[in-house]
């Protein structure tokens, strides 16, 4: 049931209590807002914190910035609420603009304040992007998942086994619940430019169980596959996944990586599509971190007349001819810009990210980089 109050509701500055600036203020040359940026933008339910930088900035991963939010509040953004609006204060000249929160709240003491029925802060970017993926893949070092409980029987003869079938496991410690993900070794992640430096080994999410009954050997039923379940696949315990919901930020550092991999084994990728990159935490790279994406140009060949002696390629010593030739000539042309991602989960030495917008096909090999 929804309070009544006397005392009518009023507009409460809230940015600036929320975002301290402990890194310094962007300069004002630094910043460029979107065509058409609005004065004021009222967040409604299904805005993200990237659409909503888009409305305000040329680049969204600016969004930092102008709220002046220093790197711990990059890990915590859940301030922004539908029905607040957000207020562009644009800067005078060598100043930077700002953006403020203005929210409705009603006093209820002098310590007390009302704060929205049911309401729910926005996410960075769509939930439904990456909450089929959360739980899979699982990247370990080369000690892999030596913890884990194994599949060793099913109950019948049959070789693959679905959802609702009965297996058999060991290993399955009680105290870990009676939930659990199975999951099968899957690819070796490699670095681009060199095969043989492993960045991490891959285990591939295959579906969860629910243990019937503990014991040395436990007896567990599939609640649920992606794929055909196997004896020897292994088990671990149920952790709930939650999207990590990091404000869109450049990295800290530069980066200067490669995309390895692209979902489902795609040739080529577009907005929304999953990715892999060879950069992890050890990096600079966390959850929410955004990068562009280059796409290396061939040289081609310059057509322009050349200036360097003819070269001798042969002599025909029955006609007494000499040959000359000029070799061929080529132009460099700079890495193309054609999209960002957004990482949205990390690992050591790899993390997986979703591409957010795109002018060109994205393809396993481009460059990503700091945009």
């Amino acid at each position: 049931m929804r309070q009544k109050f006397s005392m009518a509701m009023r507009l409460a500055a809230v940015g600036a209590a929320l975002l301290v600036l402990a890194s310094g203020i962007a300069r004002a040359e630094d910043i460029t807002l979107a065509p058409g940026v609005p004065e004021r933008y009222t967040v409604v339910k299904g805005d993200t914190l990237w659409g909503i930088a888009q409305k305000f900035l040329r680049d969204p991963w600016r969004w930092p910035d102008i709220w002046r939010i220093n790197r711990e509040q990059i890990k915590n953004p859940h301030w922004i609420y539908p029905g607040d609006v957000v207020v562009l204060v644009r800067g005078g000249p060598g100043q930077a603009p700002q953006l403020h929160l203005e929210r409705e709240t009603v006093r209820l003491s002098p310590t007390v304040r009302s704060t929205p029925i049911d309401a729910e802060a926005i996410p960075s970017i769509p939930p439904a992007d990456i909450e089929p993926y959360l739980s899979r893949p699982l990247v370990t070092g080369s000690e892999g998942l030596w913890y884990a409980a194994q599949i060793v029987a099913g109950r019948d003869a049959r070789v693959i086994r679905g959802e609702g079938d009965l297996m058999y496991a060991t290993g399955i410690d009680p105290k870990a619940g009676d939930l659990w993900y199975i999951y099968r070794p899957g690819r070796t992640l490699a670095s681009w430019t060199d095969p043989k430096d492993v960045l991490g080994y891959e285990y591939r999410y295959l579906g969860s169980a629910k243990v019937e009954r503990f014991g040395e050997v436990s007896t567990i039923r599939i609640a649920g596959a992606k794929e055909e379940i196997l004896v020897g696949d292994l088990l671990i315990p149920f952790q709930p996944e939650q999207v990590i919901n990091y404000v869109p930020h450049a990295p800290a550092r530069a980066v200067d990586g490669r995309i390895i991999d692209l979902a489902r084994g795609a040739s080529e990728a577009s907005r929304g599509w999953l990715v892999t990159i060879d950069k992890g935490s050890t990096d600079g790279i966390d959850v929410g971190a955004v990068l562009a994406i280059y796409h290396a140009v061939p040289p081609i060949s310059d057509p322009r007349p050349s200036k360097e002696p003819d070269r001798l390629s042969t002599t025909d010593n029955q006609n007494d001819q000499t040959k000359f030739y000029q070799p061929d000539r080529y132009l460099n042309i700079p890495d193309e810009r054609s999209g960002l991602l957004f990482v949205y989960r990390v690992f050591d030495r790899v993390a997986f990210a979703v591409v957010v917008n795109t002018t060109d096909p994205v393809f396993a090999g481009d460059f990503v980089r700091n945009p």
